[in-house]
């Protein structure tokens, strides 16, 4: 396995990992607790979650108040335009973030540390989306980033996104309730 720091946000981590193809397919190994931990990725991880999303539809920007949760992110299938943002006010790269593609042929994961927000948009006909989590999901203290924060300005490659109504509706990064 490969593990570099993105260009942008140093503690997001990229993964990339051998890939093992034959006549019949292909191997890889996803998660390896001591691969991860020399790849700088020293955490547990409590919970999987996986979701399908029509083209066009775009989730996030999603973080937790308390209980953080750090996630190990890839697509299993379709393509994706997968989006991290450092909301740790105390760091040099507060409100910057960092964008990359996911899909299922590339195969690269993705690592978002805990208190960094995480949004993505759906680029093919529908896409499936798998993440580790570090934390338990707690919807009172999940909060929500506008995802088209002229703050932020995401360079989104979708215009007019599908979004949930909570997604919506919610605040700006100057506006929002952020993790202390």
């Amino acid at each position: 396995m490969i593990f570099s720091p993105s260009p942008i946000l140093p503690e997001v981590i990229i993964i990339e990992a051998d890939l093992f193809p034959d006549n019949r397919g292909y191997f890889m190994e996803t998660y390896h607790q001591e691969k991860f931990t020399g790849g700088g990725i020293d955490i547990g991880f409590i919970q999987d979650n996986q979701s399908m999303s029509i083209k066009g539809t775009l989730r996030g920007l999603h973080y937790q108040i308390k209980r953080p949760q750090g996630k190990l992110v890839r697509v299993l299938y379709g393509k994706i335009f997968d989006v991290s943002v450092d909301i740790r006010r105390s760091s040099p790269n507060f409100g910057k973030w960092f964008g990359t593609i996911l899909s299922a042929n590339k195969k690269k994961t993705i690592y978002i540390p805990p208190n960094f927000a995480h949004g993505f948009c759906v680029l093919t006909d529908r896409a499936e989306f798998f993440y580790k989590c570090t934390d338990f999901y707690y919807p009172d203290y999940e909060r929500t980033i506008r995802w088209n924060d002229p703050d932020l300005a995401i360079e989104w490659p979708i215009k007019e996104p599908i979004l949930s109504e909570k997604d919506a509706a919610c605040p700006l990064l100057k506006d929002a309730e952020l993790p202390p």
